[in-house]
């Protein structure tokens, strides 16, 4: 997908809440793409974080722990 001109590759995760997440490096933002089809971006966010996103055995948790209320954030869709 597409995210402030760069190609952002998607990730499927298991999760009962997000679908997919990806890394944009060059801006340092992590996208969400939610079960509800709602897409957010987090922004200052290193890859060591977002890996451990994308490979948390709770994406939701992992979520709720590393980002909210820690990074700022946007709905893009």
């Amino acid at each position: 997908m597409k995210y402030l001109g760069n190609e952002i590759e998607m990730y499927p995760v298991i999760s009962s809440n997000v679908s997919n997440v990806g890394y944009d490096s060059q801006n340092e933002t992590v996208l969400v793409r939610f079960l509800n089809n709602s897409l957010y971006a987090y922004k200052g966010v290193n890859e060591t974080i977002f890996e451990g996103l994308k490979t948390a055995s709770s994406v939701g948790s992992y979520l709720n722990r590393n980002f909210k209320n820690v990074y700022p954030y946007e709905r893009v869709e």
